[in-house]
């Protein structure tokens, strides 16, 4: 009968652990946690079989990979990168660039950088005037269409 020592989990742990700094992807980390969970485990209750053991490690870093993810990871601000349209409607700035008859293409500056700039060229029905404070109601490509505040 094969016997797993409590010290090749905790090994094992740590391997894998380690290979989260040359592999990142967040995942394998938890399932380094799950095998020093076992080994600890293994060394209070040193007669577990080697099936229950790895069935708690499976169990273990599942758990602990959930719970990363759906509590503990840190919410922080989330932006809609990648969705164009949904980063950025609703938003307001200040047109820099005016425009000198409707639809004619302006810039707007933002307090802020979405989607990777914080300056935009814009386009309007009415005319738009250097100071104007506009939000942002439709994207087209690379061009926002704006309406005066």
């Amino acid at each position: 009968m094969v016997k797993i020592e409590w010290w090749y989990w905790l090994v094992a742990g740590f391997l894998m652990i380690g290979l989260e700094l040359v592999i990142p992807s967040f995942t394998i980390i938890w399932f380094g946690f799950g095998a020093l969970l076992v080994g600890v485990i293994l060394v209070l209750v040193p007669s577990l079989p080697v099936w229950f053991q790895i069935l708690l490690w499976a169990i273990a870093s599942v758990l602990f990979t959930v719970l990363w993810f759906k509590f503990l990871k840190p919410k922080g601000y989330r932006t809609h990168a990648g969705l164009s349209k949904e980063g950025i409607v609703g938003e307001t700035g200040i047109i820099i660039k005016g425009t000198t008859d409707s639809f004619a293409k302006g810039k707007v500056r933002f307090r802020i950088s979405f989607l990777g700039a914080d300056e935009w060229t814009c386009f309007s029905e009415e005319l738009l005037k250097v100071g104007d404070s506009v939000m942002v109601e439709d994207i087209e490509g690379q061009i926002l269409k704006v309406k005066k505040l």
